[in-house]
């Protein structure tokens, strides 16, 4: 490890490799500093990804490929299932050998990579940012750095250093638990859904086959539910009446900001990028695809600042990200906040339409049209996600 770098970036996930990528690329000087002692570990997420959006940034391996899904299954407070086939594939990712192979192709690209390197506060000269202070190996040390990338994670700490507001309404931040499990039989080309007050309650639970019969269960619930009922025992209700004999191999919990991207994800010479930034799916959750996107864009631009020294430059990432995925995000959460509070009547309602439409003319762009139907402002944009 060097004392200085042109970029460095704090955090080893998706978005952070993929924006130590993306720099390194362009030939400037990239550190990657990860708190953990391994890339990908532990794995803090419900691992469903697009084939699309993987495609975009690496070539699929049945290495990290757990089981490949052509499916969904939504399933009704009642238990009416609806079942939703589609033409692009979907992946359950083995995330800790994906973000391996994220980290490696980082690194072949001239990114430098250290674990257990923790941030603990940023580097400054007077009033401007200069780097970032770490403890490594029981050691304070200082780098420094033209550019500092802030992949750290919901609610950043080097976001916050920076002076930005990373924090996320509690009514926005899915508070989620999930198990990985063995001795359960799915479907393994489907991902089921299931919907409703008894087991998750403003938010849903999933499960997502793994192959060789595990899976991963999880469930998401709002930040004001979670207040009154904590996640696991609903978890725990759900397991104990639908799968009693499964073996739960790994347990892990954390928030999900399912809100707007951030107001501000440049402060200065530091950029965030991925959870850290607020680049997750609001409708669904999900932030693989959306982060490395994220990733790409803002490691791209620190590295065409460097090369041009001139850091106005780093104005045009959040315009880029708003033009390609941003403005979708705006419309997932006005969706989501159509079918927040939606009863489990309404969802049962709205399963019971849904198996009227032939199964090949079924399509998740329908479903929510039935949902939305009585909101007709909303069903601007459900076109423009869904049908165009």
């Amino acid at each position: 490890m060097l004392k200085e770098y042109d970029i460095v970036v704090v955090g080893a996930g998706p978005a952070g490799t993929t924006a130590a990528r993306f720099a390194a690329e362009l030939g400037v000087s990239v550190l990657v500093l990860e708190k953990d002692r391994d890339v990908g570990y532990p794995v803090r997420c419900g691992e469903a990804a697009s084939k699309d959006g993987i495609e975009q940034f690496i070539e699929p391996d049945p290495k990290w490929i757990a089981s490949t899904i052509s499916s969904f299954i939504l399933v009704a407070p009642d238990g009416t299932e609806v079942k939703l086939n589609f033409d692009r594939r979907g992946f359950v990712l083995e995330r800790r050998i994906f973000d391996y192979e994220l980290a490696k192709i980082a690194s072949h690209s001239g990114a430098e990579i250290v674990t257990k390197a923790y941030v603990y506060d940023l580097l400054r000269n007077g009033n401007e940012i200069c780097g970032v202070k770490i403890e490594h190996e029981g050691e304070k040390k200082e780098i420094i750095s033209k550019i500092i990338i802030a992949a750290d994670g919901v609610e950043s700490r080097v976001g916050r250093f920076a002076g930005i507001n990373t924090t996320t309404h509690y009514s926005d931040m899915e508070c989620c638990v999930q198990y990985t499990v063995s001795n359960i039989n799915l479907e393994n080309s489907s991902c089921y859904f299931h919907f409703g007050s008894k087991y998750s309650p403003g938010g849903y639970l999933w499960l997502f086959p793994k192959g060789n019969n595990s899976a991963n269960i999880g469930l998401g619930i709002g930040g004001d539910k979670a207040k009154k009922r904590s996640p696991i025992s609903f978890m725990n209700e759900f397991i104990d009446s639908k799968y009693p004999n499964i073996s739960k191999l790994t347990v892990v919990s954390g928030g999900v900001p399912c809100s707007l991207t951030l107001k501000e994800i440049v402060m200065q010479n530091v950029m965030l990028c991925g959870d850290a930034a607020h680049q997750v799916n609001p409708l669904s959750g999900g932030g693989i695809v959306s982060g490395m996107v994220g990733g790409s864009i803002c490691g791209r631009i620190a590295a065409e600042s460097i090369k041009k020294k001139d850091f106005s430059h780093l104005k045009k990432y959040p315009k880029e990200w708003h033009q390609r995925v941003g403005k979708k995000h705006e419309m997932y959460y006005r969706v989501k906040n159509g079918i927040y509070k939606f009863t489990d009547e309404k969802l049962n309602s709205i399963a019971h339409s849904a198996i009227k439409i032939p199964e090949e003319k079924r399509t998740l762009g329908a479903v929510f049209k039935i949902a939305l139907f009585d909101k007709p402002s909303l069903m601007i944009d459900i076109a423009k996600l869904f049908v165009i």
